[in-house]
């Protein structure tokens, strides 16, 4: 057999042809870019209606997933072998445990000749990142056969946190599409949901101790119309709300697991707490029965949103916290802690003996305390916390990961002090900010994030590559707030292909990304599968980069 093997900086050359309605897949257009891969000149696996999938115990789930996905893309229905098969001369799809080959996390390898095609993986997330790039080398679109070609593609991920988030309290969205959501994400290869439950403008989660959260905090009379700076703000007068049950949260959380996705949710405390205090005012400074969930967008500094540090508020938040940690297998739970107004804090006298008692100096002191007493609850369930980086203002055990939403300033801070940190600045990683300056574009919040910022992020400041510090770094996240995506078509606008350009930024090393050919491959291969989705996106991305700032 002959061989020759290639990185990814002399792939150009290389086509790989697939017969369906004349289009040619390639390993030259894959997205996000692979680490290495040999072509050879054995001869392509034929693969019919007549293939057969074949699977180890630990990967049974991932092949009825693979089932399902080749049918949906080439219309391909085909058996999963059971021990008394057949398989005769026919093709086969192996999806083989693998730790020798495969001998890193979320590692995969995926080999063709003969009669089979093998992807080898030692963990779910590696096999289905392998499941991902064999679907990349397939037509879209109805087939009777494909002659797939004989490749061997070695491939594992830059960085072990690779994240998207989804703001579901200013605008909520249906399981349907949330599911559609992870499958974005395994496409991509990002392996963390971060999941945004709760916030001033709703509380979406169904919890069995407090009942009120969803008949009171997860609904709101009216909503902002127009931009939250427009003069004189104006309102509707719909009732608008919502929330999932724990049931759909438990098929949620499996669908995820499938696909290689970690959910992580996020119970936002000890600020952006109006949808709890609407719903139970005496964990407010301020007990008033008229609080009400809020329905315009902002921090809310002028109306109260703090929690209030009385023996109910702990206990509540012990309690909520520990229900959902049974709810998600997820090792991090998210307690926000961002944009925590002090200003209540230091107007209650019950606050400030509060304080006196428990030697606590000032407001950011206490704000530290909500923090460790929740760590403290969540420790009981064998789980650790992610918070915004505001939780820097106190000092914390260096289990708690920053996720850090500002600039390199506050990444850099984290990590010397020694706190392990997710990168997820507003510039550029809020796909809630423009990506054009097109006044004609649809509305969003601010700022301007074009798809060229996207691709050219670094997670890793260079000061902490020259401190040795770089090991702090997990990854990074874009964040999806969704104050102006009421349906999930605008969530997609507002995603792709910002989405695309994120995956390759985690993925790859920096030292094979290239902008223009990453175009060309978004172009070739990306554009169109939005379109085979049936998915919406900002299809002008080529006319705005960073240097119109």
């Amino acid at each position: 057999m002959k061989k020759r093997w290639l990185t990814l900086f002399s792939v150009l050359g290389t086509v790989i042809s697939l017969h369906c309605r004349g289009q040619a897949p390639s390993v030259n257009n894959i997205v996000p870019k692979p680490v290495s891969y040999i072509a050879t000149d054995e001869r392509p696996v034929t693969l019919s209606r007549h293939t057969v999938i074949l699977a180890d115990d630990q990967y049974k789930a991932q092949a009825e997933y693979l089932q399902g996905l080749l049918l949906d893309q080439c219309d391909l229905a085909l058996a999963i072998a059971t021990p008394d098969t057949k398989l005769g001369r026919h093709s086969r799809i192996m999806l083989v445990h693998d730790t020798i080959e495969a001998n890193r996390p979320e590692m995969y390898w995926l080999e063709s000749g003969g009669p089979v095609v093998r992807i080898k993986a030692r963990d779910v997330a590696g096999m289905v990142h392998g499941i991902q790039t064999f679907l990349q080398l397939l037509p879209l679109g109805k087939v009777k056969e494909v002659k797939f070609p004989t490749v061997e593609i070695k491939d594992y991920p830059r960085f072990a946190y690779r994240g998207m988030h989804l703001d579901v309290s200013r605008h909520i969205f249906p399981v349907d599409f949330l599911k559609k959501y992870i499958d974005y994400l395994a496409f991509h290869k990002f392996n963390n949901f971060h999941w945004h439950l709760t916030d001033d403008q709703g509380w979406r989660l169904e919890i069995k101790s407090y009942p009120k959260l969803t008949q009171v905090g997860a609904w709101r009379n009216s909503t902002l119309i127009g931009h939250f700076k427009d003069t004189p703000a104006r309102y509707d007068s719909t009732r608008y709300g919502g929330f999932y049950t724990q049931d759909q949260v438990r098929e949620i959380v499996q669908y995820a697991a499938v696909r290689g996705i970690n959910v992580i949710p996020e119970i936002d405390i000890p600020g952006h707490s109006r949808a709890i205090i609407a719903s139970y005012p005496e964990f407010s400074t301020k007990p008033d029965s008229a609080w009400q969930v809020a329905n315009t967008w902002g921090m809310y500094n002028r109306q109260n949103n703090v929690l209030a540090p009385n023996p109910g508020t702990f206990k509540f938040l012990e309690t909520v916290f520990h229900e959902v940690a049974d709810l998600f297998p997820s090792e991090y739970i998210h307690l926000g802690g961002d944009e925590c107004s002090k200003m209540w804090w230091k107007a209650d006298l019950k606050t400030q003996a509060f304080m006196k008692v428990n030697n606590l100096k000032d407001e950011k002191e206490l704000q530290t305390y909500f923090i460790k007493q929740v760590s403290g609850y969540l420790a009981q369930k064998n789980k650790k916390v992610i918070g915004w980086h505001e939780i820097l203002e106190g000092n914390l055990d260096t289990t708690a990961v920053v996720m850090n939403w500002g600039g390199a300033k506050q990444g850099i801070e984290a990590a010397q002090r020694r706190h392990p940190v997710i990168m997820s600045p507003g510039n550029p990683l809020y796909f809630d900010n423009y990506q054009s300056k097109d006044p004609k574009d649809s509305l969003a919040i601010h700022g301007y994030n074009p798809l060229d910022a996207v691709y050219n992020f670094n997670p890793v400041p260079a000061e902490l590559q020259q401190l040795k510090l770089d090991r702090y770094i997990l990854g990074a996240q874009a964040n999806v707030w969704t104050e102006y995506m009421g349906y999930p078509s605008k969530v997609e606008y507002m995603v792709f292909p910002r989405m695309t350009a994120l995956s390759e930024v985690l993925w790859t090393d920096p030292r094979q990304k290239d902008f223009a050919d990453f175009k060309r491959r978004l172009k070739t291969a990306i554009l169109p599968r939005y379109a085979f989705w049936g998915s919406a996106y900002f299809k002008d991305f080529e006319r705005w980069t960073i240097a119109d700032k």
